[in-house]
């Protein structure tokens, strides 16, 4: 993520004037801090959403309602929004090696201890350790791979570091549904555990050691300037919300919708349940094509495709079909991914300068949007079922168009008023 003088992460994508010892591909170490990068990436998002799909059985086994469970997911997602900004500051100190090591040894150790959490009140406070640990991975890798790859192959880089969250996030949850329905969700998580602690191995063994990163003193006066000029840019306020709104719908329908499968009139069993996340793979082909769709339609013209998409996905879930069911999942799911890579991608557009620091405030609007959307529709869910919860995430793209429609109408008055400034 980004840099600068400020104290701030290196700014990914910035034009850096290539190093010859810079890392490309076909170059010795490139395909190690690939296939480095790409194990964390699985580690995290394994270990992030580790239960989401094991809900029913953690509300079953501990007696708690869907609400209470929900926390299990919603303290992870939660602990890492609020720690992403503080630690890619302390990565410009300390390194970004050495903050992914740590952050992932962190999060890898209270993994392997989440399985014995005796009641879900220490599930939920191991799983916000967990996640505050996890913080230090997306608040560095970028920034690593800024300073150590080409410019002309730091998207390719990048892309597969992505790769690995989408693989892992889909990975986990397939792992988790098919070993607790043999042995029950503590051995699920363990094996997640295990999982990831393979992954972080094999990061450590093949991450080639950092050639490009130089040291930079805190200056959290700095830090604090840079944050509160872009939480003043109204259009980069936009954007955070936009992402915050989609994922609320996301995490309102993934954490709930186990609990709709495997009642009636589904009745699926718990593999099959966690099967269901392989249509995240519909994800990585519509956030693939969202620059497409944004050099077709424009940036707000991808944003109004991808929400009719949502909504049409939504509305169909009520169906009591699982064909329904699924097609609904596959268009939610689409359009979530899509919305959320042209907003992503906005805020490093947008931002001039400390886009370290609007990378992170957009993650961390990303994941308390995660963190709401998971709690809030795990609370629809126990007082209205599933059309409660359906209902949450139609109000959460309602404020996605609320947003997209002021910031057109805010677009039109500016123009306006430069218009009538130059011609007085």
């Amino acid at each position: 993520m980004p840099p600068a003088s400020t104290g701030a992460p290196t700014t990914v994508g910035a034009s850096t004037a290539p190093s010859s010892d810079q890392l490309f591909p076909g170059a010795p170490g490139y395909r190690r801090m690939s296939f480095a990068l790409f194990a964390a990436g699985v580690a995290t998002f394994a270990l992030l959403y580790s239960t989401q799909a094991l809900l029913p059985l953690i509300s079953g086994d501990l007696g708690v309602s869907a609400s209470a469970a929900s926390w299990t997911v919603s303290a992870a997602t939660g602990a890492l929004a609020l720690c992403v900004l503080p630690l890619s500051a302390l990565s410009e100190r300390f390194g970004r090696s050495r903050m992914m090591t740590v952050s992932l040894v962190v999060a890898v150790a209270v993994g392997l201890l989440v399985p014995f959490a005796p009641n879900v009140g220490w599930l939920v406070a191991l799983r916000a350790v967990q996640g505050a640990a996890l913080a230090g991975l997306p608040a560095s890798a970028m920034a690593y791979l800024a300073e150590e790859v080409r410019p002309k192959a730091l998207v390719a880089a990048i892309g597969l570091f992505v790769a690995g969250n989408s693989i892992g996030g889909m990975s986990g949850r397939i792992l988790t549904g098919w070993v607790a329905q043999a042995w029950g969700w503590r051995a699920a998580l363990a094996a997640v555990g295990l999982l990831a602690a393979g992954c972080a191995v094999a990061f450590r063994l093949l991450l080639p050691r950092s050639r490009h990163f130089k040291a930079a003193p805190l200056d959290p006066r700095a830090l604090a300037a840079t944050v509160r000029g872009h939480l003043a840019d109204p259009l980069l306020v936009r954007l955070y919300a936009i992402g915050a709104l989609f994922m609320t719908v996301f995490g309102a329908v993934y954490t709930v919708i186990g609990y709709r499968l495997t009642a009636a009139p589904f009745h699926l069993p718990q593999g099959v349940v966690g099967s269901i996340f392989l249509v995240y793979l519909v994800g990585t082909v519509s956030s693939a094509a969202a620059g497409q769709l944004v050099a077709r339609l424009g940036r707000r013209g991808a944003l109004y495709l991808a929400v009719s998409t949502t909504t049409a996905g939504l509305v169909l879930s009520l169906l009591d079909t699982l064909a329904a069911v699924l097609t609904g999942l596959v268009l939610i799911t689409a359009g979530f991914f899509a919305g959320h890579a042209v907003a992503s991608s906005s805020v490093s557009r947008t931002a001039k300068t400390g886009r370290a620091q609007a990378s992170a405030l957009y993650q961390s609007a990303y994941y308390l949007g995660s963190s709401a959307g998971g709690t809030l529709g795990a609370i629809a869910f126990h007082a209205g079922g599933w059309p409660a919860t359906v209902l949450l995430g139609l109000l959460a793209v309602l404020g996605v168009v609320s947003v997209t429609l002021y910031g057109s109408h805010a677009a039109r008055v500016e123009r306006r008023f430069a218009t009538t400034h130059a011609t007085c």
